[in-house]
């Protein structure tokens, strides 16, 4: 998976197109991943000692990685990998060729 906790993202399908936000958490087996504020779910929760209020909380589900595209510059880019003369494998924005 070449997108990582932290990334900026634009949704490109779905309910949510044209969202943008920032990937918290990455499911690599399932090739899903949770974007803050993008395809949330609203969640009833009974009063609990961490939650001691209850009632419904809005929830950010997972989702598939490619309905997502990295944001780098403004602008929506695809992903690709080079490797350095030095052996380091890093990540870079294509066609630019930029390094992310």
């Amino acid at each position: 998976m070449k997108l990582r906790k932290g990334d900026t993202v634009q949704v490109i399908t779905g309910k949510d197109k044209g969202k943008q936000g920032e990937i918290d958490k990455v499911f690599p087996k399932s090739n899903k991943i949770i974007v803050h504020g993008v395809n949330t779910a609203s969640k009833h929760s009974k009063p609990s000692r961490a939650n001691e209020q209850g009632g419904i909380i809005e929830k950010d589900m997972p989702f598939d990685v490619s309905n997502v595209m990295l944001v780098h510059g403004g602008k929506t880019v695809r992903l690709g990998y080079k490797v350095k003369d030095d052996g380091t494998k890093v990540r870079i924005a294509r066609p630019s060729g930029d390094e992310v």
